[in-house]
């Protein structure tokens, strides 16, 4: 390992960000080797920024608000306008008036409508939705043997699921998925899918009045902390993102763990390896996000014997905490339990990992459970993925199974919401207040 340089303008040659989610086990270790807990990293050309890797690092910069700040107005390198309005990381970087982009007071005002529409999802009903969905979604190719685990699942599951509690219709959740895609890719279309994402948004708001139910739309809405209609769009922006892309690159990369690692391809025919085991080291080793963004240093600090210059942008290298040594032994994964920062942490910590798990469980456990003889069609370091600084979702993973037609049954009416008696008998979770999909043209009856 090099000694720290005295400030990150220094480095003379910054990985970039890029490299890291193309490769994340090989390039991390360099960085690991090279710099040590902090590595200089580039988001585009000219545009150099921190990726802290360190396990404690990242608990200072996340918890710190005296020195570290979410708010990317402290970012110098926006204030001075070396990274351009028109750039491809804007939408994921610049400030935003939502829960993300603040600290303090106005933070915690943010986020507890995101606490309160949460906590009153009815778990019951959602797990039942999203068995429906992976029932559908596997129905569609049982008869053929052959599929693609990206594009006929893993994107579609969490894009549906969050269609009806947000009211989706069906020809809108293409544009969503595009949309997103092009948001996160930082790339060179990156603001043109932030305005076609956000014009999504607030078409559904419009459709959407306060008095229309008590699903999650209607909740924001009308709850108290959001004094406006842009930061009702806000707080939707961080809900769709969170429970549709991140979910996305999570279900693939189990999927992809379990098709492509002994230990739990052998699983797939009765080894002992589990679905709950996939999913944990997916978050342990190969985050829903590799990198997140971000944080800026709000005076000239010291991390780890860095040197950290007021305005420094720092990348949460979430991915990287899982190769810190000081941490982690050798081989670590392989024993339980397993460590991690994946959901960050600190007063930005995500908020919703019971619901995210609930769907990420069901949907791998779904396709394990009816297509048990997976094969991946090709090799797997023939796996590349979307373009991403920030999360490796592979492009496609092609399997084949033995044909068999799959009898398609639902345990609820879908349109309806969930039934007002649990079938295993109680009342549903949440009672009268559990949040349930918007009721769309037609009435519900049952």
């Amino acid at each position: 390992m090099t000694a720290p340089a005295k400030t990150l303008m220094s480095y003379p040659d910054p990985t970039p960000l890029a490299a890291v989610t193309a490769d994340p086990a090989t390039v991390l270790v360099r960085l690991w080797r090279e710099h040590g807990p902090l590595a200089p990293v580039l988001l585009e050309p000219d545009v150099p920024a921190w990726l802290v890797m360190g396990y404690r690092q990242l608990g200072v910069i996340t918890r710190d608000e005296s020195r570290f700040t979410r708010n990317a107005a402290h970012w110098r390198l926006y204030e001075d306008g070396t990274v351009p309005s028109d750039s491809d990381l804007g939408p994921m970087m610049f400030p935003r008036a939502n829960v993300i982009g603040v600290d303090g007071d106005e933070h915690r005002r943010l986020r507890q409508p995101l606490h309160d529409v949460i906590a009153n999802v009815d778990h019951r009903w959602l797990r039942r939705t999203v068995q429906d969905i992976c029932a559908r979604q596997i129905a569609t190719i049982a008869p053929t043997g052959q599929g693609d685990l990206v594009a006929d699942y893993a994107a579609a599951v969490p894009l549906l699921t969050l269609g009806e509690l947000i009211g989706l219709e069906p020809d809108q959740r293409p544009e969503l998925l595009e949309s997103m895609h092009l948001l996160f890719s930082s790339g060179p279309r990156a603001q043109e899918g932030n305005a076609r994402f956000e014009a999504l948004l607030t078409g559904l708001m419009d459709y959407r009045s306060p008095v229309m139910g008590a699903d999650l739309v209607g909740a924001l809405l009308n709850h108290p902390n959001l004094h406006n209609r842009e930061e009702v769009l806000q707080t939707l922006v961080v809900l769709t993102t969170a429970g549709n892309h991140t979910l996305i690159s999570w279900i693939a990369a189990a999927l992809q763990l379990m098709l492509t690692d002994t230990r739990f391809y052998q699983s797939l025919s009765g080894g002992r390896r589990s679905v709950a085991e996939a999913l944990h080291e997916v978050l342990a080793r190969r985050p829903p996000m590799i990198n997140m963004p971000a944080r800026y240093a709000l005076r000239d600090t010291e991390l780890a014997g860095y040197s950290i210059a007021r305005g420094d942008a720092l990348i949460l290298g979430l991915a990287g905490a899982a190769h810190d040594p000081s941490v982690h032994a050798p081989d670590w994964w392989l024993r339980q339990p397993h460590a991690h920062l994946a959901w960050s942490a600190g007063p930005h910590a995500c908020p919703a990992r019971d619901i995210a798990y609930t769907i990420a469980h069901t949907a791998v456990a779904a396709a394990h459970h009816h297509l048990p003889d997976l094969r991946l069609t090709i090799d797997a370091d023939q796996i590349t993925y979307l373009p991403s600084i920030w999360t490796a979702i592979p492009h496609t993973l092609p399997v084949t199974f033995t044909p068999h037609p799959h009898r398609l049954t639902t345990t609820h009416r879908t349109a309806c919401g969930p039934a007002s008696r649990d079938p295993a008998g109680g009342d549903r979770a949440g009672g009268d207040r559990a949040i349930a999909p918007p009721q769309r043209s037609a009435p519900c009856r049952r």
